[in-house]
């Protein structure tokens, strides 16, 4: 299992890599592996507001629908288009291509209280058990 040591988790599986004030926002290769093949992906509306821990949009799998919650607040500054045709890039690449949301940050303070990656690794550890 793929755990970028440069990301931050939370426990419900989503990834979020920092860079300055803006964030790119994800699943994990864990969360597509449990989910299997993803068919849709409803996205945000660019210009909108999102609260940490709090639904902002929605995967699709053969096996379930899954909320995706976010590892924190900020306005969406860009989402992945692509997914909209292609929504198979989150398993396929879900740290680069498969990438969902991108967001202004408005309270880095929330950062801290995601799990870093040796803490996500146990967390999915447990899960399999």
């Amino acid at each position: 299992m793929g755990v970028p040591k440069e990301l931050l988790y939370t426990l419900e599986h989503e990834w979020i890599r920092v860079n300055g004030k803006n964030a790119v926002i994800g699943i994990t290769q864990f969360a597509q592996e449990q989910l299997g093949d993803i068919v849709f992906v409803e996205l945000p509306e660019v210009g909108s507001q999102i609260e940490k821990e709090s639904p902002f949009g929605v995967v699709e799998s053969v096996k379930t629908v899954s909320d995706l919650y976010a590892p924190a607040s900020g306005k969406i500054t860009k989402v992945n288009k692509e997914l909209e045709t292609n929504p198979e890039k989150v398993n396929n690449e879900p740290y680069d291509a498969g990438w969902i949301v991108e967001i202004e940050l408005s309270d880095e303070t929330d950062l801290e209280s995601l799990l870093d990656p040796d803490a996500y690794t146990e967390q999915c550890e447990k899960e399999l058990e």
